[in-house]
């Protein structure tokens, strides 16, 4: 079977790329959140118990949770820039009708400028 020379399934291909690697980077943003929030969650637990958490666990907790948000986040972005450049290379045929090509990258951007955003807050307030 012959493909036409426009085929939107190409676009389309992409798109879902795109949006494959938005996921992958909110789940690793969500791992980073719950990572950074586990030394609040193990001093819960010792309030129970005689032993006091040490405020170094904290620190690594916090430090730990934010590397793994601004990974997720910087992989969200560099996905973005991916994309732009792939779409940029294929003809106007390959657009669907009235379609925004424009839409998904932005989009991703701002998630992955938020997801950055987060770890830089994260950070500062865990330390």
């Amino acid at each position: 079977m012959s493909l036409p020379d426009s085929d939107p399934r190409v676009f389309f291909a992409a798109e879902r790329t795109l949006l494959a690697w938005v996921r992958t980077g909110i789940t690793i943003m969500a791992l980073g959140f719950v990572i950074s929030r586990f030394a609040l969650f193990v001093q819960l637990l010792t309030l129970q118990s005689s032993r006091a958490i040490n405020p170094s666990d904290q620190t690594l907790s916090a430090f730990l949770g934010s590397i793994f948000i601004l990974v997720g986040g910087l992989s969200i972005l560099l996905a973005s820039i991916q994309h732009k450049r792939f779409i940029a290379t294929l003809s106007f045929s390959d657009f669907p009708r009235g379609y925004s090509k424009q839409f998904a990258v932005a989009l991703s951007i701002i998630i992955g400028i938020l997801g950055v955003l987060l770890a830089g807050y994260l950070w500062v307030a865990g330390t």
